[in-house]
């Protein structure tokens, strides 16, 4: 008997569905192996590494507040993706709005909070959505690929951190004591966020991060705006057909995803860190690209798959500590993971255009 239309298409989206997972299960199997490989038993890295996560309240709130610039990082891939660009700048664009809440708040450390820690939050944002509107610029005006346009601002911004941390924001502290460490002056305590659980990193930067996917979920299904960067991704030539400005909406996907990494760097510093460092990132810039694909490029399927992302990140941590395995080995185990979650998305979209051919 033929197969049912209904039954056909209700594999094909729990397949789908199950694509991530199945993607993730690889990425732990392959990396089994390598355990094997060095004499390390899987099963017990592995157990190490879920109750490191989520095994105790330490856990779990590390691994949310993990989860909270993945989410946010993730977020502006959201829309960049659906704009039909690739914005792999998240990790300049988060250095840069970490470095603007930075200035802000050691500037202007006597004024009052309730105007200075919104501010610092607005700056980050807009600081993120100036680099990330750079490679916007230049996509819409010029055609340059975004791709390497962002990745090369990834550098840049890299390279002005370590300069303003060795230089004009560095702590006057260190320069007395000698020492030099490459990081800035803390943070007024009036733009700290708020500890959601006492004793704990969990800070009100992961309700605000909800919040967020939230808002950029309405944005982009219940918009005009929205409507019309879907449109563009889509289809930019049909896009322009019905009159919509391509270059600008773009360049305007960029803008908001950068943004979003911008206030990812501000929530990283006024939440955990407390000042400007060197490594605050954390690769934050890039595990948001997978998380956002885990996550089907859809803000609120982001969520899950940032608290999973940040549970990995936590976990690892762990496992290394359990089992004394290198950390190359996280690295790799991690590379692994964001080279099976890309193909399995890779995947999906070659199965749905062959279904679009084939009727």
């Amino acid at each position: 008997m033929p197969e049912k239309p209904g039954i056909k298409k209700f594999l094909n989206q729990l397949f789908e569905a199950l694509l991530p997972l199945g993607s993730v299960f690889l990425a732990l199997l392959v990396g089994a192996l390598i355990l094997l490989a060095l004499k390390v038993n899987p099963l017990v890295a592995y157990s190490s590494m879920l109750r490191g996560a989520f095994g105790d309240m330490t856990g779990i709130t590390q691994t949310l507040v993990k989860a909270t610039p993945l989410l946010l990082v993730g977020l502006g891939v959201c829309i960049a993706f659906r704009g039909g660009v690739i914005n792999i700048g998240g990790e300049g664009q988060l250095l840069v709005g970490a470095l603007a809440a930075t200035a802000l708040a050691v500037g202007f450390q006597t004024a009052p909070g309730w105007i200075l820690l919104p501010s610092c939050l607005i700056v980050g944002a807009l600081a993120g959505a100036a680099w990330g509107g750079v490679p916007g610029f230049l996509k819409a005006r010029m055609g340059v690929n975004e791709i390497l346009s962002t990745i090369m601002m990834n550098a840049i911004a890299l390279q002005l951190s370590n300069f303003l941390l060795r230089g004009p924001m560095i702590d006057p502290a260190e320069i007395e004591a000698g020492t030099r460490i490459a990081q800035s002056a803390l943070l007024p305590r009036s733009v700290w966020l708020v500890r959601l659980v006492p004793k704990t990193l969990l800070h009100g930067g992961a309700i605000l991060a909800l919040i967020m996917a939230v808002v950029v979920f309405i944005f982009l299904w219940r918009t005009t705006i929205g409507y019309r960067i879907r449109a563009v991704g889509l289809n930019p030539d049909a896009a322009r057909y019905a009159g919509i400005r391509v270059p600008f909406y773009q360049a305007l996907s960029l803008i908001l995803g950068g943004a979003f990494a911008g206030l990812a760097g501000a929530v990283e510093v006024m939440g955990v860190q407390h000042r400007m460092m060197e490594g605050l990132s954390g690769g934050y810039g890039f595990s948001g690209i997978v998380a956002a694909l885990f996550g089907k490029l859809h803000p609120l399927g982001a969520i899950p798959a940032s608290i999973l992302f940040g549970g990995l990140l936590e976990g690892a941590n762990k496992m290394q500590r359990t089992v004394q395995v290198p950390s190359a080995l996280i690295d790799v185990m991690l590379g692994l993971v964001v080279l099976f979650v890309v193909s399995a998305d890779l995947l999906a979209r070659s199965r749905a255009r062959r279904r679009k051919i084939n009727g």
